[in-house]
């Protein structure tokens, strides 16, 4: 199971660089979002995933680690989801504003002379 994940994480980061060296600035977005998932879903790995056991300790009992899930990669994971979905934005409108005076979407600001 380890490799199947590591395996779908590094084609997600892998396809990330890969968009994130083309020359659109939509391009360019969707790998950034693609790393991001990637490097997510790596964070949210990292933390051992458990099944059925609350992330905090039930009222009335010793706390026992060993019975517990670590809360903090989940955490983690959420704040940066929502990070992620700002700066996607802030960098969307960015984009049509440098759209709209330049008329071109590529990076560099120029299309290339065929």
């Amino acid at each position: 199971m380890e490799v199947v994940i590591a395996l779908a994480i590094g084609i997600v980061f892998g396809s990330g660089i890969w968009l994130l060296l083309r020359p659109r600035s939509f391009q360019v977005l969707t790998g950034l979002m693609l790393m991001s998932y990637a490097v997510n879903l790596f964070i949210f790995i990292m933390g051992r995933v458990w099944l059925d056991k609350p992330p905090f300790t039930p009222p009335g009992t010793t706390p026992d680690p060993s019975a517990l899930a670590d809360p903090l990669p989940q955490a983690l994971v959420l704040t940066a989801i929502v990070i992620g979905f700002a700066t996607t934005a802030l960098y969307l409108v960015v984009m049509i504003g440098a759209r709209g005076l330049t008329g071109t979407d590529h990076v560099d600001g120029e299309e290339p002379e065929v």
